[in-house]
């Protein structure tokens, strides 16, 4: 991996433990000038991480915590009449850095969400007919808390497909939760330091864009697209927009490993994050479907994922709410790179989850049979 690029991940690790990977990947997304959502509980360290990140290249980083009472003019600006000059002046909104930290962008309202669309996708805002060019480099990280949590709102699909990726951090392995202990009298962010300027931020952009990608393996990107779209159990599959940020954070994945080219290896290790709040599940799958956990199974060709799928059945893995799937998910693929058999990953996808599944085939074949055929039913 480039020493650079490698001393950042460790700056970063001073201050969010455990979680190496998902920093690697969160790094990935920022070389390849896109924009990453953070989806879990509060409380697990991604304001952390985005502030550390920030901090580690110098960046001009801000922060704004969505509540509903936020305005679109709080975010690009606005316009206001001096009464010295006699004329209109603009002023700057929040948006106006090099990184900008959305925190709990769903709680908001949807207008307010709806002023990030132009920013982060042609890194400039409109204000009254004018527009503004934001500096260079722009990267948004948002937060958001699970849907379901206390004064949240689902994200409308046009703005999750402007997040080149989607990641989970999870909670802390208890040898990272004890340092996490441990330093929790120190001096915070105050530990990470500078490792590069934002003009050689945009250096690395550059060679990470001009990497080589083989024809064979952007006809492997696009099968997968097409797999997705051709799935009759989803009902939203991958735009272009997608195919082309897969094929962007393949090409930084290969940068940060110190590859000249990109592998199908590339593909593969940041599909899950690139592809799954880009795809939407029919109602009857995500809901009573027996299996809403193995498409992507089937769509990562060339692992063990193949023979999970017929493993899944063969557990009886049935039923899984939306969270439990990205929780099984997350163990799979960060074990695919092991050498580890089938049947051992999917038990340790099993055990992630093991006590919070619920089977309501069996469960409603339960109440049936309690139940009095002709009162209760």
């Amino acid at each position: 991996m480039n020493n650079e690029l490698e001393q950042i991940v460790t700056e970063v690790n001073k201050v969010v433990k455990g979680k190496e990977r998902v920093v690697r990947k969160v790094l990935a997304a920022v070389l390849a000038g896109g924009h990453v959502l953070l989806e879990d509980i509060p409380g697990v360290g991604k304001t952390t991480l985005a502030m550390a990140l920030g901090k580690s290249m110098d960046l001009e980083y801000k922060r704004m915590q969505f509540t509903p009472d936020v305005l679109p003019s709080d975010i690009v600006g606005f316009t206001m009449y001096n009464s010295r000059t006699g004329e209109f002046e603009y002023k700057q909104g929040a948006i106006f850095c090099n990184l900008f930290l959305a925190d709990e962008l769903n709680r908001t309202s949807s207008k307010t969400q709806s002023a990030l669309l132009e920013v982060m996708e042609e890194s400039k805002v409109t204000v009254d007919g004018i527009a503004h060019q934001l500096p260079n480099p722009f990267t948004v990280i948002a937060t958001e808390n699970p849907f379901g949590s206390s004064g949240t709102q689902m994200l409308p699909e046009s703005q999750l497909d402007r997040f080149l990726i989607c990641l989970n951090i999870g909670y802390p392995s208890h040898e990272a939760a004890v340092d996490i202990l441990r330093g929790s009298a120190g001096i915070g962010l105050n530990q990470v330091q500078s490792v590069i300027s934002v003009e050689r931020l945009l250096e690395l952009r550059k060679l990470a864009a001009n990497l080589h990608v083989e024809d064979s393996v952007l006809e492997y990107i696009t099968n997968l697209a097409e797999a997705t779209r051709q799935d009759t159990r989803i009902a939203l599959g991958v735009s272009p927009r997608g195919s082309i940020a897969l094929l962007k954070m393949a090409r930084s994945m290969a940068l940060m490993r110190g590859g000249d080219y990109v592998i199908p290896e590339d593909v593969r290790a940041v599909s899950a994050e690139v592809l799954r709040h880009r795809i939407g599940l029919t109602y009857e799958v995500e809901q009573y479907g027996a299996e809403n956990i193995v498409f992507f199974s089937e769509l990562r060709q060339g692992s063990p994922f193949n023979a999970l799928v017929s493993l899944t059945r063969d557990y009886d893995i049935y039923h899984i709410t939306g969270t439990n799937l990205a929780m099984l998910m997350a163990v799979i693929i960060e074990r695919d790179d092991e050498d580890i058999s089938a049947e051992e990953l999917c038990e340790a996808a099993m055990e992630a989850v093991e006590g919070s599944m619920l089977n309501v085939r069996q469960f409603l074949k339960e109440q049936i049979e309690d139940c009095d055929e002709e009162e209760d039913l």
